[in-house]
């Protein structure tokens, strides 16, 4: 119990001394909230001070950022305005665009319209600065002297140049247009010089190209005068070959290198760039076309085969420089048309040149091949190598209308709608061979000695057909109808009929009349027939027969021995021996055996 006393109090104890702490820890805070208090009082006002002027510092700072911000944007404005005024320089054309990029977008986002006009100007300064450089670059591309070789070659845009080009004509076509920017200040100025600049190059390539193929057709205008005729019209055909090329080629370099490709002013460019080739064109034709008429049967093959070549090239230059550029001309369907006329007229003329032949003076004891007769072979040779454009002249001209009024002959027809290429051009053909052998017809006739007249006529024919059936130098036989291959031979049948009739028959008309048999009569033939068989050596020794055909002085020599020799055999069999003279040497001055030989001799036959 005493204890538990004891315990108690001392608890008692304790918690006095607890409870007197706590009332002096409470004096003390309350003592230390009041100081505190005092002091807040006492600094609020400083801190609030010192919250002003941190702000008036901040703004201080952000004033002395925008002034230097505004600096700085002036002196670029002022730098980018300098690179404007001076213009892209080399190495730098990445820079300069750029530079017009970002004036352009501040003229698309910004909000004063005194700025808009300055900064438009000076992207239209730009614009034409870029347009000026790249006008110099397409004049360094399209100057200077063209490769003339003997053979024409395209010279190419030169890759330097094409390498600076393209990134430029790309920036040129991202520039402000109406079409694409239509409140932009300088768009329509812009246009208006890219037009410029385009149409610029359209006269500088065309200029160009008319230089690189001039000298190929003024050459092709003189070599015309000098070699054949197939041959020159080929090398022309050629030359327009490479004006469609190189016009063919520019527009796909123009597609390329057009600021404003746009199909319609890319047609407009594209007619301005080949004008100069189809004045050309038309001025080369036009050269061509006055040889030509200055004399036809001279160049008719000028004329023939330019006119097929022309005629193949058609629908090529229809698309490249016709329907393609939109333009109203198409030079080469009127330089076909000018030289079709010559070729239609040719067709009648020839055929006349062979009938006034007829009228040709010649000795009578002229047996070669005349010279009209050699050309007429090489004129159908030379038709077969421009066959195509002879026959759609004849097609034009009609069938049988080469004949100017003669009338049809047997086997044509009149219905044109039945007539194709082929066939009118094998109407052709026999007409000619018809009027070459009337006219050689004729000609044997009119001299005074059938004999030679009969030689002329075989040396004639047989040239005909040789080089026309028997041995063709070309494909000619195929030009010639069955009609006309018939006709060939039977009239050189008839005309080795009328040499052997003229020149032989009067020397066998001697030993055939068996009326009178007496002895002075069979003298007197055998003297007629050896004195004729002089005659005829004689006449051979002057005219030679087929001489530049081997194989038919053999058949003629073996047709001709065979016609003599065994007539003479029979007949000396017949009045031989002593019966009709006591020295029948006197009168039997060669044996069958020489006979033939002497006649053999005549065609260089052994």
């Amino acid at each position: 119990m005493d204890d538990e006393t004891a315990e108690i109090e001392l608890l008692e104890q304790n918690l006095n001394k607890t409870r007197q702490i706590s009332q002096r820890m409470t004096s003390i805070l309350s003592s230390f909230d009041n100081r505190l208090v005092k002091l807040e009082k006492s600094i609020l006002p400083l801190y609030t001070s010192t919250q002003e002027l941190t702000r008036r510092a901040k703004n201080i700072d952000s004033a002395l950022l925008k002034i230097d911000e505004i600096a700085s944007y002036q002196e670029g404005v002022a730098a980018e305005e300098a690179l404007i005024l001076r213009g892209p320089q080399p190495g730098q054309l990445t820079t300069y665009t750029e530079v017009l990029q970002r004036l352009n977008a501040s003229i698309a986002f910004g909000s004063s319209d005194g700025a808009s006009r300055d900064t438009a100007r000076l992207v239209e300064t730009g614009s034409k600065k870029l347009m000026q450089l790249y006008t110099k670059l397409v004049a360094e591309g399209s100057s200077g002297s063209p490769t003339n070789g003997p053979e024409f070659a395209l010279t190419p845009f030169p890759p330097q140049l094409l390498s600076v080009l393209q990134p430029l004509v790309s920036f040129l076509r991202t520039l402000p247009l109406p079409a694409t920017h239509p409140s932009h200040p300088a768009a329509p100025a812009i246009q208006a010089a890219l037009k410029d600049a385009q149409k610029g190059y359209g006269d500088m390539r065309g200029a160009w190209a008319r230089k690189c193929l001039e000298t190929y057709g003024k050459r092709v205008v003189e070599r015309a005068e000098t070699i054949d005729g197939v041959a020159a019209g080929r090398e022309f055909g050629k030359w327009v070959e490479n004006i469609l090329k190189v016009a063919d080629e520019e527009y796909n370099l123009l597609t390329e290198l057009a600021p404003l490709p746009s199909q319609a002013i890319l047609s407009d460019t594209y007619t301005t760039l080949i004008t100069p080739l189809a004045t050309l064109f038309t001025s080369t034709v036009g050269s061509l076309s006055a040889l030509i008429k200055r004399s036809l049967h001279k160049y008719t093959f000028l004329a023939l085969s330019m006119y097929s070549s022309m005629s193949t090239l058609q629908a090529r230059w229809d698309e490249v420089l016709y329907r393609r550029a939109g333009r109203k001309e198409n030079e080469l369907k009127e330089g076909l048309h000018s030289i079709r006329a010559s070729c239609l007229r040719s067709f009648p003329e020839f055929l006349a040149d062979i009938r006034v032949a007829a009228t040709t003076k010649t000795s009578e004891m002229n047996t070669n091949v005349m010279d009209f007769v050699t050309s007429t072979v090489q004129y159908m040779e030379k038709i077969q190598e421009v066959r195509d454009g002879v026959a759609g002249a004849l097609m034009t001209l009609g069938d049988g209308n080469w004949k100017m009024g003669e009338g049809t002959q047997v086997g044509k027809t009149n219905k044109s709608a039945d007539v194709d290429e082929r066939t009118v051009l094998e109407h052709y053909i026999y007409d000619i061979v018809t009027a070459t052998i009337s006219t050689l017809v004729t000609l044997s006739r009119t001299g005074r000695r059938p004999a030679y007249g009969s030689i002329f006529l075989l040396n004639n024919v047989s040239y005909l057909r040789s080089h026309l059936i028997a041995k063709p130098r070309t494909d000619i036989i195929s030009l010639l109808s069955r009609p006309a291959q018939e006709m060939l031979q039977s009239n050189f049948r008839t005309a080795k009929a009328g040499y052997f009739d003229s020149n032989f028959s009067p020397l066998l008309q001697t030993l055939v009349d068996e009326r009178d048999r007496s002895k002075s009569a069979t003298k007197e033939k055998y003297t007629r027939f050896y004195d004729l068989l002089e005659e005829i050596t004689e006449r051979h020794r002057i005219a030679k027969v087929l001489q530049d055909d081997q194989e038919g002085r053999d058949t003629v020599a073996d047709e001709a021995v065979k016609l003599v020799v065994p007539s003479l055999q029979r007949f000396i069999q017949r009045n031989g021996g002593k019966d009709f003279s006591k020295n029948p040497q006197k009168y039997i001055k060669m044996s069958p055996e020489e006979v033939e030989s002497l006649i053999k001799g005549f065609y260089g036959s052994k």
